[in-house]
């Protein structure tokens, strides 16, 4: 047995989990940066106002769509018609399929947020930018963006705790069992933060009272608030320092 995160033989690897949940969180970041922010920018710069009272309601819907869903979504969809078309030896679970699926989940967090900031920013900005005879295109990506990415950045950070919190899909798509070996490769299956935590706390793979195994479940926990508290404090002072020049 090689290095990993293994309960119940006593094998608490703090890596095997950390890397894994990175994974995720960067692959769904992946998926989710280019969608959500491009859905923003539609509805804010582009959409009439018939049409953006229309689909932000139903783009905020979306995003309470139970992620056990996505999870049954990316095992059965996402993993066998798209991951292993691409990549032929990619296993029935990996972490490519989970990233995927989880990006989908905050794809409507992303793109709520970073559209309200964007909505916000003065119609002034816009008007002098047409005025000398600039582009929509132009004035969305030079003009509102700019001056709206402060909130698209507490969009993106919110997106990235959230995909780091992620517990479902991450069970359901990447087999996340109480075992795992230490990975870095997204194709193949393993296990992260909040799997570990689920696998410990309800005791299914047998490990309750097992050695370390309880220690373990509240160091994880404290760890993923550090993690989180960490995001949180360097998106405040981004925010802070970049609403100054505005």
């Amino acid at each position: 047995m090689g290095e990993g995160w293994f309960p119940r033989a006593n094998e608490f690897d703090l890596v095997t989990i950390i890397a894994g949940t990175l994974m995720i969180a960067v692959i769904a970041m992946c998926v989710a940066t280019p969608l959500g922010l491009g859905a923003a920018a539609y509805l804010s710069e582009y959409a009439t106002p018939r049409t953006r009272r229309t689909l932000k309601p139903i783009l905020e819907t979306l995003a309470s769509i139970p992620s056990v869903v996505l999870g049954y979504f990316a095992l059965q969809v996402i993993n066998p018609e798209l991951v292993r078309r691409i990549f032929a030896s990619a296993g029935t679970f990996n972490y490519m399929a989970g990233g995927i699926a989880v990006g989908i989940l905050i794809t409507p967090l992303v793109a709520s947020v970073a559209e309200d900031a964007m909505h916000a920013v003065p119609n002034s900005l816009r008007e002098g930018a047409y005025g000398i005879g600039a582009r929509r295109k132009t004035v969305t990506t030079k003009v509102v963006f700019p001056a709206a990415v402060s909130g698209v950045v507490a969009s993106l950070i919110l997106g990235f705790s959230r995909a780091v919190g992620e517990t479902m899909v991450v069970a359901i798509a990447v087999g996340a069992t109480g075992g795992a070996l230490r990975t870095f490769n997204p194709l193949e299956r393993g296990q992260t933060m909040t799997g570990a935590i689920s696998s410990l706390a309800i005791g299914s793979d047998q490990v309750r009272g097992s050695g370390y195994a309880f220690d373990a479940l509240y160091f994880v926990g404290l760890l993923l608030f550090v993690i989180t508290f960490i995001l949180n404090v360097v998106s405040e002072r981004f925010v802070r320092r970049v609403r100054s020049q505005y």
